[in-house]
């Protein structure tokens, strides 16, 4: 079979239309030259070069074929490079999945960091359901994802980033916990507005009720961490927010009570998932580290970091 490398001789043989410059120019014995030339044509099944003492000529073949060997070593170069580029991983297109209840309001405080640090990382986002997401990246879709614990499979890579509160709120006129704080016992009966099904931010409420006597409200349900806000204000019932999001949304404090539960465990941890095949796992680790340094920098009033744990 035919290399690169004898098509890169035969080239330069071409050119110089001798086999002593060629190889003079290429930095090759001439018999090696002269040997991977006859190895060439009869693997091509065609003579090349006419040869004589004074000088080496392409044969009709040889010159039919010349424009097809250089647009091969072209490419063969142009693969090469592209092939460097993508060695540097950081370089590279990296698709990322990230759920419509934690991606809109972490994004924006860590992809800066990140292009900070990864000046020439291309990020592709795309939002789904963390469900969806899981299955993405194990599919190949997605190339990483930042998602709430827990997955469904225990075949991905999991780095665990933080832990972020889930916070009461009610409206200022439903005159609930007006100092802010409530005891666990105090959510007994009480009537909990969430999100829909396709949100596993639903699950975490439903879990919260489970544990706390409490219970989901399914007359009133959010499409989304907004709609759910704006329920709330209008005084249709209490609901569970993350505080990622309350910190960032909630511009007019006046409207919303924000309520601490003490004595619950009242959050959800974040992670960042990758398929423990890829190529660029350590890229994906160094990522996972840097969301843990800025959470730590810049939230470390809202969410909790947690380092050295993976699943």
């Amino acid at each position: 079979m035919a290399t690169i490398k004898q098509v890169q001789y035969y080239l330069a043989v071409a050119e110089t239309q001798s086999i002593r410059r060629a190889a003079d120019r290429i930095d090759v014995a001439q018999p090696t030259l002269s040997t991977q030339l006859a190895t060439l044509e009869k693997s091509l099944g065609v003579t090349l070069f006419e040869r004589n003492r004074r000088v080496t000529q392409l044969t009709p073949a040889g010159r039919e074929l010349l424009p097809a060997a250089k647009q091969l070593v072209a490419q063969w170069h142009e693969l090469q490079e592209l092939a460097h580029s993508l060695s540097d991983t950081a370089s590279t297109t990296h698709r990322l999945g990230v759920p419509p209840t934690l991606g809109p309001y972490l994004l924006p405080n860590i992809v800066p960091a990140i292009h900070s640090q990864f000046d020439r990382l291309k990020l592709y986002v795309r939002e789904e359901p963390p469900s969806q997401l899981e299955a993405g990246v194990i599919d190949g879709r997605h190339d990483f994802a930042l998602l709430p614990l827990p997955l469904r499979s225990d075949t991905l890579a999991v780095e665990v980033l933080f832990r972020e509160p889930l916070l009461l709120v009610a409206s200022r006129e439903a005159g609930l916990a007006e100092s802010g704080v409530l005891r666990e016992e105090e959510l007994a009966g009480m009537s909990i507005m969430g999100l829909d099904e396709r949100h596993q931010l639903h699950q975490e409420v439903q879990r919260i009720c489970e544990r706390t006597g409490a219970r989901i409200n399914r007359d009133y349900e959010g499409t989304s961490l907004d709609t759910l806000r704006q329920m709330v204000v209008m005084g249709m019932g209490v609901a569970f927010l993350p505080a990622l999001y309350i910190r960032s949304e909630i511009h007019r404090p006046e409207e919303l009570n924000v309520i601490r539960v003490e004595g619950a465990r009242l959050y959800r941890e974040h992670a960042l998932i990758f398929r423990p095949t890829s190529p660029v796992r350590t890229l994906y680790q160094s990522l996972a580290k840097l969301i843990r340094k800025r959470m730590a920098e810049e939230f470390s009033d809202v969410v909790t970091p947690i380092y050295g744990r993976t699943e």
